[in-house]
């Protein structure tokens, strides 16, 4: 008699869990970029006064663009630092000693960074805060590696993408939800108990991390592979980072460069869109910036499916690199309304995230995908990282009571545009060295058969041997450490 785990709906209960593993952390990410402007606004507002029905000034906790974008940039380098280490430690350890550590990592994380709103005015405040963003990207982004090292295990072939795509569709419900609904909730209860509520969501993903833990150990244990990951794991060496090949590196650099034409623009998103849109409030403007994720949202189940289905995912790489050129191009240099460039931009990275993300699985050693997400999301938050330092350069250092000019909005639209076609550059090579490499990434509909019977994979050494299709249970009980 068939095991529950051997049955397809329990692959999708463990799927729904492993979804939620991330919603709070993700709408927690973007609060600052809705309350953007009571981060940076003045202290105090002794003589406000109202004009055309707003306000003409913000209170709030008094940052400036540069300390502000900093939160960001705080969070992506640790984030670079620690999933390296992380992703090592997961393919040693596990997936359970994973979820739990960085599920609450996420936890103490936000409960820091609402703890430093009550420093207002004081000089614990900047710290206390960045010292919450460092603890939360130290288990946001590892968080994503064991979700997705969870995923990678338990959904296989044309199913692969699919199952990315629902997991980035909840964890993009998160992110919509926080644009929708933060600044009607700040406006009622103040921004010291959003961000609280934030840090309550979180609390979701720690409680999500107990199921899905202990449905994978069930699911390990009745599919009889336990024993046999828990051997594979012992093996797992850093050295095996040097044999991760080019194709490897290629698709890193690509992911890196996209990203780097979207958080950091979402991030300062809504004041560019009050800026340089005056017609916008600011609730408006956080709409419109959310818009990215709304597309998202929307799309990433379909898409996933898509790509399933046609293959071709090195393809579909470059072209959402391609035909992201011309929204920077709209946004910096036109009067195009914004909603058009942000819902465009959500389409684009639907494609970029279905086609780019689970494209490292086809490419890596199974008994190292938890070490190889780990680099790609340490490269990619390196990238931000940066890139949030020189979008708060470019906009300047002073408060932003006052319109930030809009030739330095227009200098932020040209180095995403710079990220951009360094991103077309790397998805051509990458295309180039896969279809020289036996074009595992574009495989189309006509081989998936044989793909599903064959998983796809880099060999750990070239001594080891290609599995027949007899050794399909056996790459199965290689492919993920529990």
């Amino acid at each position: 008699m068939a095991q529950p785990a051997e049955k397809a709906y329990y692959r999708f209960v463990v799927l729904f869990f492993n979804c939620l593993l991330t919603f709070g952390s993700y709408f927690c990410f973007d609060i600052p970029s809705v309350l953007q402007d009571q981060f940076q606004g003045n202290l105090t507002c002794p003589n406000a006064t109202v004009i055309n029905g707003t306000v003409d000034c913000v209170e709030g906790l008094g940052m400036t663009p540069q300390q502000y974008n900093l939160l960001y940039a705080i969070y992506a380098w640790t984030n670079a630092i620690v999933v390296i280490l992380a992703g090592f430690l997961i393919d040693k350890l596990g997936n359970r000693f994973g979820v739990f550590l960085f599920s609450f990592l996420c936890v103490l994380g936000s409960s820091l960074f609402a703890l430093g709103s009550h420093f207002k005015g004081s000089p614990y405040l900047l710290p206390l805060m960045l010292t919450g963003r460092l603890l939360f990207g130290s288990g946001n982004g590892s968080l994503t590696i064991v979700q997705n090292r969870i995923t990678a295990f338990w959904f296989k072939g044309k199913e692969l993408a699919l199952a990315f795509g629902l997991t980035l569709a909840f964890s993009r419900l998160g992110s919509v939800l926080n644009f929708f609904l933060t600044q009607k909730f700040e406006e009622k209860y103040g921004m010291q108990w959003t961000l609280w509520g934030g840090a309550l969501l979180c609390v979701l993903g720690f409680t999500s991390a107990v199921i899905v833990s202990t449905l994978d150990k069930i699911g390990m244990r009745q599919l009889g592979l336990d024993g046999a990951i828990q051997e594979e794991s012992r093996k797992v060496r850093i050295q095996d980072v040097k044999l991760l090949s080019v194709r490897y590196w290629l698709l890193v650099l690509t992911i890196m460069f996209f990203y780097n034409g979207i958080f950091p623009f979402i991030a300062d998103a809504s004041k560019f869109i009050q800026d340089k849109y005056s017609y916008y409030s600011q609730k408006e403007a956080a709409y419109i910036a959310g818009a990215v994720y709304d597309s998202s949202l929307v799309l990433s189940a379909s898409v996933g499916i898509l790509i399933d289905y046609v293959g071709l995912r090195g393809v579909f790489a470059l072209a959402s690199a391609v035909l992201t050129l011309p929204v920077f191009g709209l946004l910096a240099f036109t009067f195009v309304p914004p909603l058009v460039s942000t819902i465009w931009l959500g389409v684009t990275y639907s494609f970029a995230a279905a086609s780019m993300w689970p494209s490292i699985p086809l490419v890596v050693p199974q008994a190292t995908l938890g070490t190889a997400m780990g680099l790609a999301t340490s490269v990619q938050m390196i990238g931000i990282g940066i890139s949030n330092l020189v979008v708060g350069q470019i906009l300047g250092t002073k408060s932003s009571e006052t319109k930030i000019p809009l030739w330095r909005w227009q200098r932020m639209m040209i180095f995403m545009l710079a990220n951009t076609i360094s991103c077309i550059v790397t998805s051509v090579l990458l295309n180039v060295v896969d279809h020289r490499q036996g074009g595992t990434l574009n495989k189309t509909t006509k081989k998936s058969g044989q793909a599903q019977r064959d998983p796809d994979r880099e060999p750990l050494t070239q001594a080891e041997e290609e599995p027949n299709e007899e050794d399909g249970d056996a790459v199965r009980s290689r492919s993920i450490n529990s």
